[in-house]
């Protein structure tokens, strides 16, 4: 329902719903050759240079060239592609699950993956808030401007999203929620006093306290409040979990000692690793492609937008940076 909102503005009714579900299963099944290409690929490689790479195959497996057909072909595609690059990357390629196309997105991704000994609903249920908190920004984030720029020069939406995913996997941007699940790994302690000499020493040493300041936001994201709300109801007193509350209570008050910090609040990198942790996804390399399998959603519907909707669809012309003369003083106009 939400990626149904994201491409038509507007919140489905029950029989748009079940028509968008059947369209979306429709599309689901990945074209032949994809997981031969996938074979083939480094073990050692990050999973976000897998994620670049399976996109990218999808589309040269498959392409329509219609910018909404093939949007709405790799959102249905995401899940498969997704428990297939952790199984590859993992060595596991016997015994995979069908792809049962009827279930929901989250769902073919659980079975897919299969993993055993976790329970694949708090999973669904993580992986579900997880995306929906994920899948849309404002266009001038790094991932959604670079493949919103791509498909401005009407690059295929494949080579358009697979270069959004190779925006978003840089530290600063995407991969800061692997980052942050690493850095709650080494804190060690849930009790608030170790946790500030924890910060402070961090602080001290030059290096970066993970999870906390927004460059738009001047309170606590939202986004980071909800996955706190979920992490309450399942998972409590799991131990990495007690260290982001700690975290959550001791780093704003230590960052805003420092006043150049206008946002010392927690952001939604916090919480997604600890939780995605509880629920069996133990290696953070694997973060950022929850973030990309989200964004797809988002950075999607924009393109589509932009192609296919704007300036009475005829889209939006090329990007192009701007450039002045050396010494032309710039103005912001509001």
């Amino acid at each position: 329902d939400i990626i149904y909102l994201l491409f038509n503005k507007e919140l489905p009714n029950t029989e748009q719903s079940a028509q968008f579900k059947a369209d979306l299963s429709s599309r689901a099944t990945l074209p032949n050759g994809v997981e031969d290409i996938l074979k083939t690929l480094p073990k050692h490689g990050h999973p976000m240079d897998w994620l670049s790479i399976g996109i990218h195959s999808l589309g040269m497996c498959d392409t329509t060239e219609n910018w909404l057909d093939d949007a709405l072909n790799l959102v249905a595609r995401m899940p498969r592609l997704m428990g297939l690059i952790f199984r590859y990357r993992e060595g596991r390629t016997t015994n995979i699950p069908d792809d049962d196309v009827s279930k929901s997105l989250v769902e073919r991704f659980v079975e897919t993956l299969d993993l055993t000994n976790v329970d694949k609903v708090k999973m669904s249920k993580v992986i579900s808030t997880y995306l929906v908190l994920h899948m849309d920004h404002g266009g001038g984030n790094l991932s959604t401007f670079t493949g919103k720029s791509i498909a401005s020069g009407k690059a295929t939406v494949y080579s358009a999203m697979a270069g959004a995913m190779n925006a978003l996997s840089g530290p600063l941007h995407g991969r800061a929620n692997q980052s942050c699940l690493e850095f709650v790994l080494k804190v060690g302690s849930s009790d608030e006093n170790e946790v500030e000499k924890f910060v402070r020493n961090e602080l001290a040493e030059g290096r970066p306290v993970f999870g906390f300041g927004h460059a738009v936001l001047s309170v606590e994201d939202p986004r980071a409040t909800a996955q706190f709300e979920l992490g309450e109801k399942i998972c409590p007193e799991d131990e990495n979990f007690k260290i982001i509350k700690a975290l959550r209570k001791v780093a704003p008050r230590v960052l805003s000692e420092n006043k150049k910090i206008r946002n010392p609040n927690a952001n939604v990198d916090i919480a997604s690793g600890a939780l995605l942790h509880h629920v069996g996804l133990k290696d953070p390399t694997y973060y950022t492609t929850f973030f990309g399998w989200a964004r797809v959603a988002g950075i999607g519907a924009q393109i589509v937008d932009e192609r296919v909707n704007m300036r009475s669809g005829k889209g939006v012309p090329i990007y192009r940076p701007k450039y002045f003369p050396e010494g032309q003083q710039l103005r912001h106009v509001e």
